[in-house]
């Protein structure tokens, strides 16, 4: 069987007119993907300590959202419902009490949430796992350590007062708490009873607070997959592609974009060529690859040195360029999805003949040595036999506070460019020995 020809895998122009051109489908998915949230606007949708500090707020009874304790309420009586065994307090406890004198502390003690309330003598340690999981004993010693802090003790009027210490876990998911002295919350249930507040309390809350809790709202349905627009949006593009799936190939493999991709448009151009030419900041480089988060070049000075048909340099023909040596730049996301680092590599290739990888190698390590450029340095093992792949770069990250600005991106690559001038003309010299040879 013959494999396909890839121009006709090509979508023509009136397939691409029927998606593109008055879609209504396409126009609805869009107009949802573009609603202005300003919780994702600030990409802290995924952050856990985010939102304990948002439910810290709402569970304030003395805070501005205009709910006094019941939120609170509502809140810790779904954590204890059908947990009687645990002791008091109680649901049916917490629903009769006035908690309207309860402190709310965050990250108080390492703990995410915190309640106290004096009047009832009750305290409820809240441990938020939003997308993280819980470690071994950490429950527990959350829980032991407030029950230490809130032993009984004799008060002035010589009577012992004591407080009840309740741990409760908020999880996203289904997680059981590894202590069992924690009753179990989800983030559905949050959405649940705040979707009830926002129906039947909008006398109480003001305007600006009722649009913060929709957007938040929204937020959390979107994570735990109450949302029905969402899940009608889905249904609606699952079927869009299905009826123009040749065209969305098409525009995922030729058109994909990211913040990473804008920066290198911004430093090489918007559609580089394979080995096109490009001057940052008076020194050349030339393109060779571009993914989501990799930039693949070579100084010019090493292109200029090097024959990919040099027979030399056998077994790197279909390794990156085709060369014996490659420099990329690859991004790197941190934990919390907003910060993380850019590093820029440089790497000796699989080139088959050991002997020529070895003189390679160890001219690269001479020329550093005999110029003190300590960023230059292999791993022991290096130019071992068997080896194929050698980087030799030190120092080559730079931390990056948000992965999602083109500008900072851009700016980093020059910065790291910059940097490693002196090791790009190091081996650039070493090149040149094997160009005359």
């Amino acid at each position: 069987m013959n494999a396909p020809n890839e121009a006709s895998l090509e979508p023509t122009y009136d397939e691409m007119e029927r998606l593109f051109v008055n879609n209504e489908n396409l126009d609805q998915i869009e107009a949802y993907l573009g609603r202005f949230n300003p919780i994702k606007v600030m990409k802290m949708e995924r952050m856990e300590i985010r939102h304990s500090a948002i439910l810290a707020w709402l569970l304030d009874p003395k805070e501005t959202h205009g709910l006094g304790d019941r939120f609170l309420k509502a809140f810790l009586g779904e954590a204890m419902s059908g947990q009687s065994d645990l002791g008091h307090p109680t649901a049916l406890d917490i629903s009769q009490s006035d908690m309207r004198d309860a402190e709310i502390r965050c990250e108080w003690q390492n703990i995410d949430i915190f309640v106290l309330s004096p009047s009832n003598q009750w305290a409820f340690v809240v441990e938020n796992k939003f997308d993280s999981r819980q470690h071994d004993g950490q429950l527990e010693k959350y829980r032991t350590k407030i029950q230490d802090i809130f032993k009984p003790h004799v008060s002035s009027t010589s009577k012992e007062t004591s407080i009840a210490v309740r741990g409760i876990f908020l999880t996203l998911s289904e997680e059981v708490p590894q202590d069992t002295e924690y009753a179990s919350i989800r983030y559905d249930a949050i959405c649940k009873f705040l979707f009830r507040f926002l129906e039947h309390e909008t006398r109480a809350i003001s305007p600006e607070v009722n649009t913060f809790l929709a957007h938040y709202l929204d937020i959390l349905e979107d994570a735990t997959g109450m949302s029905e627009e969402r899940s009608e949006m889905e249904v609606l593009a699952r079927q869009l592609y299905r009826d123009h799936k040749k065209v969305f190939d098409f525009v995922m493999e030729h058109g994909a974009s990211s913040d990473f991709v804008l920066a290198v448009h911004a430093l090489f151009g918007d559609n580089p060529d394979r080995f096109s030419i490009v001057s940052i900041d008076k020194s050349e480089y030339v393109f060779v690859g571009l993914s989501s988060n990799v930039l693949s070049f070579l100084p010019k000075s090493w292109f200029d040195a090097l024959d990919n048909k040099d027979p030399r340099w056998e077994g790197c023909d279909k390794w990156w360029a085709g060369y014996p040596l490659i420099v990329w730049f690859q991004l790197w996301s941190g934990n919390d999805g907003t910060k993380g680092s850019l590093k820029l590599y440089a790497e000796v290739g699989p080139i088959a003949a050991y002997e020529v990888r070895l003189s390679l190698i160890s001219e690269i390590q001479s020329s550093a040595k005999s110029s003190d450029l300590k960023s230059i340095a292999f791993q022991k093992g290096a130019a071992d036999k068997g080896k194929l792949y050698s980087r030799f770069l030190k120092k080559n990250s730079i931390s990056v506070e948000d992965i999602h600005d083109a500008d900072q991106l851009s700016a980093a690559m020059k910065k790291l460019l910059n940097k490693f001038q002196l090791e790009f003309g190091a081996v650039a010299e070493v090149l040149g020995k094997y160009s005359k040879k």
